[in-house]
């Protein structure tokens, strides 16, 4: 039996933008849906964040989801874990966005509470969101379960979050060390340690995944694999800028339509050419461009990197640098979800 697993698809994410959306698309029509079909799956299993915003739903936005990823699934049994973007409250996963929203879907089933699952020749743990409330059973479960598989929305320490973003707080993982397998959900970057995988989300929402690899799995639960399928659309890119080697004038630029460019400047000394590949840029139709001035005469300094970082690393050095009175783990913490809810409106 093969089973696709995908997490933290944050549907309504970016404030329901449409550019974001049919770049989502592209994913969903040319690689997902084939690929399940290709490769007669009829199971999915979502490890949470399928909807973004724990407060409210933008119509218009829910009505596109329907029409151009929930309908389409209903072919197939879908099992859909709780994550911390789907629950109302903090301390309790009992008003939740999926069990509200997709009554009508009766081919999702919807894991509030932890519960025992079996598919094919596999059994599974499903962990929700874990909170105050069901903290306690959940940890008896990791006690006791026989399950080989555990899926869950986990906070655990020592992962990247994000690339470059070390998680140093949160769940022991040597808690899930009874599970042949773990996978998660919750922090977007792919990676993995021991029997913990983060599966990542299946695109990029944001800055800090330039060049992060997304996508979703596979798993077959008679060979025990577990097989990534790659996303290959990108909507965020980079032009390292430098007229002195580099002819723009004569640079094909129809590869970045319909996507966020930052143009970083390491050499401009013909200013039209450089407002000649802006206006170029934004006539092939990309959704924005941002100039970064790097500010350093390479000429005159030794053994330079210039390297773009990501706005949460520059928030987190920053933050490890200053003299603070208060919790950095703490500090650090508000200003991700500051910076994401920023990213949101914006």
């Amino acid at each position: 039996m093969k089973i696709a697993l995908i997490t933290d698809q944050h549907l309504d994410g970016r404030k329901g933008s449409l550019a974001f959306w049919n770049y989502w698309q592209q994913f969903y029509d040319n690689i997902f849906f084939p690929t399940l079909e290709k490769e007669g799956i009829d199971t999915v299993i979502d490890l949470g964040d399928t909807f973004d915003n724990r407060k409210s739903m933008d119509f218009n936005t829910f009505n596109r989801v329907s029409d151009n990823y929930f309908d389409k699934l209903k072919s197939y049994k879908v099992h859909m874990l709780l994550g911390n973007h789907c629950v109302y409250y903090k301390n309790t996963n009992k008003v939740n966005s999926p069990e509200l929203l997709l009554k009508q879907y009766d081919n999702i089933t919807i894991y509030s509470e932890p519960e025992h699952l079996k598919l094919g020749s596999k059994n599974f743990l499903m962990l929700p969101w874990i909170n105050r409330e069901n903290q306690k059973e959940i940890f008896k479960l990791l006690e006791t379960s026989e399950a080989d598989v555990c899926c869950g929305h986990l906070e655990l320490s020592g992962f990247e979050m994000n690339p470059g973003f070390l998680m140093d707080h949160g769940m022991d993982p040597k808690l899930f060390r009874r599970f042949k397998r773990v996978w998660s959900g919750h922090y977007h970057h792919k990676s993995t340690k021991g029997n913990i995988t983060y599966l990542g989300n299946p695109y990029q929402m944001f800055w800090n995944d330039y060049k992060d690899t997304r996508g979703f799995h596979i798993y077959d639960t008679e060979s025990d694999r577990l097989k990534f399928v790659k996303n290959p659309y990108d909507i965020f890119d980079k032009i390292f800028y430098d007229d002195t080697c580099v002819d723009y004038n004569k640079q094909d630029v129809s590869g970045y339509k319909d996507k966020y460019i930052k143009l970083v400047v390491n050499e401009k000394r013909n200013y039209q050419m450089f407002e000649t590949l802006v206006d170029r840029l934004y006539n092939i139709g990309v959704h924005d461009v941002k100039i970064v001035e790097t500010l350093v005469d390479i000429e005159d300094v030794d053994d330079v990197e210039l390297n773009t970082k990501d706005t949460l690393t520059l928030l987190g050095e920053y933050i490890d640098e200053i003299e603070l009175a208060v919790d950095k783990t703490e500090l650090k913490k508000l200003m991700q979800s500051l910076y994401i809810e920023s990213c949101g409106v914006m």
